[in-house]
């Protein structure tokens, strides 16, 4: 059955997520075949993340059914439906990575940071998620935050990265 009401208000769990910013993205892409991953990716980079009813409002508006758009989303690892800290660290764990210690870095991360892989640390800065690969196997092991490589980490490496990034947010 299909809804005949010719406006619904969407409201969504988190007051925070302001609908209008979507809307450029919306209406740039309106119609246009094969978009859902556009739309996907500009909303988690306006939001941090995909809530559930933004997904359900983004079926809606795109007119994709919201099992698909959820398939989507659960497919690509890029898509997070869970907020994360302000800098989302990526740690390789690709054969390279691995065979150069990065199990001793993620060690040194989640001692660091007192977190576990997907968690928020306490002051709200950090998540930190393992990835198959970086491709960055040179540099192994490696992490990204941001859009920054940190390459050849070893544990004092990673933990000085860390408090400069620290640092440079309590300035």
């Amino acid at each position: 059955m299909e809804c005949n009401c010719t406006q619904h208000i969407w409201t969504l769990k988190d007051p925070t997520i302001d609908l209008s910013m979507l809307e450029p993205c919306l209406i740039k892409y309106a119609g246009e075949t094969g978009s859902l991953i556009a739309i996907l990716q500009t909303a988690q980079e306006l939001y941090g993340y995909l809530p559930t009813d933004l997904l359900a409002y983004i079926a809606h508006r795109t007119k994709v059914r919201p099992s698909k758009v959820m398939g989507v989303v659960s497919f690509y690892t890029q898509f997070r439906t869970t907020p994360v800290g302000k800098h989302l660290i990526l740690l390789c764990q690709g054969t390279a990575c691995h065979v150069n210690n990065s199990t001793m870095i993620e060690e040194t991360i989640q001692a660091f940071l007192q977190i576990k892989e997907g968690d928020i640390s306490e002051d709200g800065l950090f998540t930190y998620n393992n990835v198959a690969c970086l491709g960055c196997c040179s540099l192994s092991p490696v992490m990204m935050i941001g859009d920054k490589a940190y390459g050849n980490l070893t544990k004092d490496k990673t933990i000085e990265v860390l408090k400069k990034i620290q640092e440079e947010e309590n300035v």
